[in-house]
């Protein structure tokens, strides 16, 4: 029986530092994929904070001369938006994100993993208010009309004010 024991011992301890060995492995590995993963997400993000602040003065000059000639029947709305240079549609980069979400999200920490979300819906947000803003605009492109013009406008600040809410979003991730 001692024998046995003898035996034993060593096998049972063996498995037992294999185990603790292949565990320790994993959360490096897991600890180095996080990494690549949230440099990757700030890289993004960092995209995107340079390419909503680039947005927001041209969405600005459309909402100047959207309030410059909201009462002038003679000006249409296309005739608005070609005097501000157009219309500047923000873009929030969250592709890496996305990736994770559908693999090792719970290697992800709950404070970071909500922010992404509440970026996630605040993409979201921005996506369909400015789905919405083409939708008015394709029929509504030729009016001279000041009520169309007021919809116009206050499509238009709601774009802003989501595209700088997105920006403190990404910051205030940035920041973490």
């Amino acid at each position: 029986m001692k024998h046995l024991i003898r035996e034993i011992i060593p096998v049972i301890l063996g498995i037992l530092i294999a185990l603790a060995l292949n565990n320790w492995n994993e959360n490096r590995k897991d600890k180095k994929y996080l990494n690549q993963i949230y440099t990757s997400i700030d890289n993004e993000f960092e995209e995107s904070i340079i390419n909503l602040k680039a947005s927001i003065p041209k969405q600005q000059v459309l909402l100047d001369s959207i309030t410059k000639y909201i009462n002038d029947e003679s000006i249409s709305i296309y005739g608005i938006i070609t005097k501000a240079d157009g219309i500047q549609k923000p873009t929030i980069n969250t592709n890496t994100w996305r990736a994770i979400a559908n693999s090792k999200i719970e290697l992800i920490q709950f404070e970071k993993l909500s922010a992404l979300s509440e970026i996630e819906e605040s993409k979201k947000s921005l996506e369909l208010k400015t789905t919405k803003l083409v939708d008015f605009l394709i029929e509504n492109l030729k009016t001279t009309n000041q009520e169309k013009k007021e919809v116009f406008l206050l499509l238009s600040q709601e774009i802003l004010t989501t595209t700088k809410y997105s920006q403190l979003e990404i910051e205030e991730f940035l920041k973490k």
